[in-house]
């Protein structure tokens, strides 16, 4: 039997929506740290260096990425932020008519990036009843002998939910019996490292390859660090493909991305500051809201909560329009009725962001 490819996607709808149309008073769209400033880093005058030797990565970051994650430093592919990082990993595996399996919700950015590269997609759904967890059955039951890839996020954006490797194990167990591949976006995984001890679900000689960045955890997307890992021979596949796409990267972000993994420690402090003040205000203020049906997890940037009636997108708009406040429309996730609001900015704009939602919920039908 022959298979056609679906047509190519040339657009994301949602990063198109991300750009012009989150900016509020009181933004709680955004899932990431709210953004550092250049003290947070301490650099020195000499640390702004324009040129270095950094042709298939820059060797003292690919060096603290391999250590971190105790890996060899052949498995490690540079990236432009870890979008970039999803889209170089499927452009590497995947061909026109593949076969993926992703979960639902799921980002669409990643959804939109395999519409690009022609993928044929099937959904697993996750459900708010099982609290968004992973159903690992359903995952595998949904690998057929076509199945190229499997594609997870963990933490689960939009929702915050945490799949536990052993779940991942049997998923890249099943998909490594027809051939296939697990890729594995691991950047809100990196709130998880409390203790300053980084773990991943990638291992060299396995079948998982995983993308994550610095972005999301601490507040410093202005220096596009992402990152691939990846077992060995595809890395080196990855590196030379990406010849086609960026070259070579900004090397005095490179070199700031360095003087960042140094600073991690402090900056990871900040993040949770942050984060834990705002999942509290979020309990007490849209806990148990009686307009909104939802799970509250203990990790994660965002929560992901349904409206007991009314759209999504018409909340939204009324939300930026008489209240000045930002969320994400939960048609983004296919999801309608639902919105993502951000737990990971500013703790006094977001308390009063949280208290506006609270009180366009209660002031009439979104």
């Amino acid at each position: 039997m022959t298979f056609s490819p679906p047509p190519r996607n040339y657009a994301s709808d949602y990063m198109n929506f991300a750009k012009l149309r989150t900016a509020a008073k009181y933004g709680l769209a955004a899932s990431g740290v709210a953004d550092c400033v250049m003290a947070d880093l301490d650099p020195r005058p000499e640390d702004f260096v324009l040129h270095g030797r950094n042709s298939y990565g820059y060797r003292p970051l690919m060096e603290r990425i391999a250590t971190r994650f105790a890996i060899p430093e052949a498995c490690v592919v540079q990236g432009a932020g870890a979008s970039f990082a999803n889209h170089l990993a499927m452009a590497a595996i995947l061909s026109p008519g593949d076969e993926v399996v992703i979960e639902a919700p799921a980002y669409e950015l990643l959804l939109a990036a395999l519409g690009y590269f022609q993928a044929e997609t099937r959904s697993v759904a996750r459900r708010p009843q099982d609290a968004w967890a992973l159903d690992t059955d359903a995952v595998i039951g949904a690998i057929t002998p076509r199945t190229r890839l499997v594609v997870l996020t963990n933490l689960h954006n939009p929702t915050g939910a945490l799949t536990p490797p052993a779940d991942l194990r049997a998923i890249a167990e099943a998909a490594e019996r027809v051939g296939a591949l697990v890729l594995l976006d691991e950047i809100y995984l990196e709130l998880m490292f409390r203790d300053g001890v980084a773990h991943t679900a990638f291992r060299p000689e396995g079948n998982i390859v995983v993308t994550s960045s610095l972005t999301k955890a601490y507040g410093l997307s202005g220096l596009r660090c992402g990152w691939i890992l990846a077992p060995a021979a595809l890395a080196e596949k990855m590196r030379r493909l990406n010849d086609l796409f960026a070259s070579i990267p900004a090397h005095v972000a490179e070199h700031l991305s360095v003087i960042a993994f140094d600073r991690l420690p402090a900056l990871r402090l900040r993040a949770n500051a942050m984060i834990d003040a705002n999942r509290a205000a979020y309990r007490e203020i849209l806990g148990r809201h009686p307009a909104l049906e939802q799970v509250i997890l203990d990790q994660g940037t965002t929560v992901f909560p349904r409206l007991v009636s009314g759209d999504g997108e018409a909340f939204y708009r009324r939300l930026m329009a008489d209240y000045e406040t930002s969320v994400v429309p939960g048609h983004f996730f296919g999801c309608p009725d639902r919105i993502r609001i951000g737990l990971a900015g500013d703790v006094a704009m977001t308390h009063i962001g949280l208290e506006r939602i609270a009180e366009a919920l209660g002031s009439a039908d979104p």
